[in-house]
């Protein structure tokens, strides 16, 4: 994805209406609590298929969960905080990216083959929950560089059940691992840049002239 779609004003404020405040509030628990349900599903599906695109998936719901929580913490708070949680957030990304890089590394000198059939039913389950989530955040998605943390995640998770599926087509055509490895690659990969976007943003925030 190239980084002009994601170009936005600096400063861009909060939800200041209550009632728009209070509907975002609801999106932003029901989107944890999906998030948190869909990590215990595919941490385990992961981890007896033996997918790395799974594993790296399941760690970003709860990874999104965690996110979804800090949101919900500073909504309504100063702008300086919103923008330092959304600097947490995207350091997350970070780590989360470099993570899944290191175990699809490991997996590929293993040579251990992941099984698609689990692959492509969690995929699916996990595919229709973020387009449910991203439905409800679409309202949502611009703002400042903490609401826009929060979409560019969502948006994120359903890119990658879309590479989840064709991983686990790509595993079941070939009876190889490399699949199952180049998506939770590029799955890293896409996370580091949504966190550089997020901190260059925050960045341009707490840098703002009424902030000193």
């Amino acid at each position: 994805m190239s980084a002009h779609c994601c170009h936005h004003e600096p400063a861009a404020p909060s939800i200041r209406d209550p009632q728009q405040a209070r509907r975002y509030r609801r999106v932003l628990w029901a989107a944890l609590l999906l998030n948190a349900l869909m990590f215990v599903v595919e941490i385990a599906s992961g981890l007896r298929s033996g997918s790395v695109a799974l594993l790296a998936d399941a760690l970003d719901f709860l990874g999104d969960a965690a996110n979804y929580g800090i949101s919900l913490a500073v909504l309504g708070l100063h702008l300086s905080v919103r923008a330092r949680a959304a600097q947490f957030k995207a350091w997350s990304m970070a780590l989360f990216g470099l993570w899944v890089l290191g175990s699809a590394a490991w997996h590929a000198l293993s040579g251990a083959v992941p099984e698609p059939a689990t692959m492509g039913v969690v995929g699916t389950l996990a595919l229709l929950t973020n387009l449910g989530v991203a439905a409800l955040l679409y309202a949502y998605r611009e703002g400042d560089a903490n609401m826009r943390s929060v979409w560019l995640c969502t948006r994120n998770d359903a890119l990658g059940n879309l590479a989840v599926l064709l991983a686990a087509l790509g595993v079941f055509g070939t009876s190889t691992a490399w699949p199952d490895l180049l998506v939770a690659a590029g799955m890293a990969l896409l996370a580091l840049s949504a966190a550089l976007q997020v901190l260059r943003q925050a960045r341009g925030e707490l840098a703002a002239p009424w902030l000193h």
